[in-house]
């Protein structure tokens, strides 16, 4: 107190400085901790993967080629132990040369960007480590404060100590983001090189490696001369590392790097991607937001059906008035291999194989044929072709003509709509429509006596399905589009079940109808479809006026159907199931079937063929039954 004695001046001085000092470490400590306030946690490491992720979907075909991606285009992920040590040397030496060496944020980098900006005034450098990008761009704003930079340091020694390095930078090869909506690694290796990050040389490394820093600015498709400049500057620092050779850097700049055209894109692709979209949701209730659909379609195949039908449009549309076509091709699993749902996707998005309902005409009469089977009518039993009544409904052939005495068989390859009315109601409508049902159509039937001539509506996926256990033996085919569903990180969320389709129908009747329908296009109302070389089955439909014709019909190996039409519903000229349908639907099996080998189809061979001399006998026969009918009067 000495010292204070006579100098009150010096001892407030010091009691008022200590205060302030005391004040001034007390806010700055308050200033300090408010720069957390509001701080996010760090998620959980699993959900580090799927944090602040937009919805995208990516398909791939059944081989695991990536047809599309719906939203932002995310790379599957890949591991540090995939790549090549060049790849994750390249971003390390391009974004942190002391990764392996700092605890999440580097203290010595962030001093001398702090004398840096100090000196020349403006923000120079910023010093991130991969870390602190990764925290940044998975949880905080991307602002440019103090308050964001202090919580992305702490949050970043927090990651650290959850995480390997390796963890780390995985994450960070597999999050960061490219430019032209590409995230990840994956993704920019295979939109740039068209190949996958392992396959990646130095030089295209080392590009990819600029791209974080300034990813539209030196977007390689865009600004190559831009990028460029800076792939010396990561090369630079990766021989200055010990990374590489002087060697290989001087390859790696020499090198004449080659950027993919992007692929070009068949819009028809876009009704499968809708139907695969719509099915997924009705699989899982919640679907991840990095979520890979694996298709049953075959691209390849895909592009040459469509190609196919619209060569044969393109030559035959316009003079038929016929404005529209839709396919459907399957396995016998049930893979839906092509899937053609309409001429514009681009225009109209709505699918006509799937969401379109049209009267079947003469296709849906196998139903009627196999249920009458079913009740014991044989292909060689005789019915009158002559004109018949049923409930003030008088059903006329398309020929208007009259037979006489006919085999089921020769009515079903003829298409006699008689026959088929007279052998629905010795069934019944109500025995039809149950057979139909098993067989895979689902929507709504009525018991009205037209429905022997297939008058009410359905989809051409449903009914193209419902000849199935014709194909098969008798066992249901039911068609799907998804294999599987995972996560980019390869994840499997769904997996379709393998099971023993159900059993609709019996062998025999299957094999007999198989006969008939193969008699169909051998001589029938469906010549026009045959393939040469490969034994077939098939059926013929035309609805009233010509506004729908349909072409049904599978080899051993593949199911298609064909429908022609126009969307207004307004009549085509003169087109019937065993015309256009018909010669589309041998132009998709021709390329489906090509490069396979022949193989029997079961029952195509199973009736008795009539020789000519015996041919002319029945003939002779016929038209003495036929007068004979003319006599007794209609409906004897």
């Amino acid at each position: 107190m000495r010292l204070f004695r006579g100098r009150p001046i010096l001892k407030w001085s010091l009691i008022t400085g200590s205060g302030l000092t005391m004040m001034g470490l007390l806010a700055g400590w308050i200033y300090w901790q408010s720069l957390y306030r509001g701080m996010p946690t760090l998620p959980e490491t699993a959900e580090l993967w799927d944090v602040n992720r937009e919805p995208a979907i990516e398909f791939v075909d059944r081989t695991g080629k990536t047809i599309a991606i719906r939203g932002p285009r995310y790379g599957r992920a890949v591991t540090i132990d995939e790549l090549p040590p060049h790849v994750p040397r390249a971003f390390i030496a391009a974004e942190d040369k002391r990764f392996y060496e700092h605890d999440g944020a580097d203290t010595q980098a962030m001093a001398r960007a702090a004398v840096s900006n100090v000196v020349s005034g403006r923000t120079v450098s910023g010093a991130s480590t991969i870390t602190q990008q990764l925290v940044k761009n998975l949880v905080l704003s991307p602002e440019q404060t103090l308050k964001r930079k202090v919580q992305e340091v702490r949050l970043a020694r927090e990651l650290e100590e959850k995480l390997s390095k390796n963890e780390i930078l995985e994450l960070y090869l597999n999050r960061v983001y490219f430019g032209s909506g590409f995230y990840g690694l994956g993704a920019a290796s295979r939109f740039y090189f068209d190949k996958d990050p392992q396959d990646l040389t130095l030089a295209e490394a080392s590009l990819l490696a600029t791209l974080p820093k300034a990813p539209s600015r030196l977007a390689l498709d865009d600004n190559m001369e831009g990028a460029k400049q800076r792939q010396a500057y990561v090369l630079s620092e990766m021989l200055q590392s010990g990374f590489v050779t002087p060697e290989s850097v001087q390859i790696a700049l020499a090198s004449d790097v080659k950027i993919a055209p992007e692929p070009e894109q068949d819009p028809q692709f876009g009704f499968i991607l809708d139907a695969a979209t719509e099915r997924a949701n009705e699989l899982m209730p919640e679907l991840p937001d990095d979520m890979v659909i694996r298709l049953t379609i075959d691209a390849e195949l895909q592009t040459a059906v469509s190609e196919a039908l619209e060569a044969r449009m393109d030559a035959e549309a316009e003079e038929a008035k016929a404005g529209q076509t839709a396919a459907v091709l399957m396995n016998r699993r049930g893979q839906v291999v092509a899937l053609y749902g309409g001429r514009d996707y681009t225009e109209n998005q709505f699918n006509r194989a799937t969401q379109a309902r049209r009267q079947p005409g003469s296709a849906f009469k196998p139903f009627v044929y196999a249920a009458a089977l079913d009740k014991g009518v044989s292909p060689y039993d005789v019915r009158i072709d002559q004109p018949v009544t049923i409930d003030d409904w008088s059903p006329k052939n398309f020929t208007r003509v009259h037979m006489g005495p006919v085999t089921v068989n020769e009515a079903m390859r003829d298409s006699l709509n008689t026959i088929a009315a007279v052998l629905a109601q010795e069934t019944s409508e109500e025995t039809i429509i149950s057979l139909a049902r098993k067989f895979g159509i689902s929507s709504d039937m009525q018991p009205f006596p037209s429905i022997a001539l297939g008058s009410q509506e359905v989809t051409l996926w449903e009914l193209t399905r419902a000849y199935g256990p014709f194909m098969t033996g008798g066992r249901r085919v039911d068609p799907y589009l998804i294999e599987a569903i995972e996560t980019t990180r390869g994840d499997v969320i769904y997996q379709r079940a393998e099971y023993e389709p159900a059993s609709v129908y019996d062998r025999e009747n299957a094999e007999l109808m198989t006969a008939m329908m193969a008699d169909v296009m051998r001589s029938g109302t469906g010549t026009a479809a045959q393939v040469d070389g490969w034994p077939m089955a098939g059926k013929t439909g035309t609805s009233q006026s010509s506004r729908d014709a349909w072409f049904v019909g599978y080899s051993s190996e593949l199911l298609g159907g064909i429908w022609t039409g126009n969307d207004d519903d307004t009549p085509m000229e003169g087109v019937t199931g065993g015309g256009l349908p018909a010669k589309l639907w041998a132009d998709m099996m021709r390329v489906a079937h090509e490069g396979r080998s022949p193989s029997l189809l079961r029952g195509a061979d199973k009736l008795i063929q009539l020789s000519p001399e015996q041919q002319a006998r029945v003939g002779y026969y016929r038209d003495l039954g036929m007068a004979f009918a003319t006599l007794a009067g209609p409906g004897q």
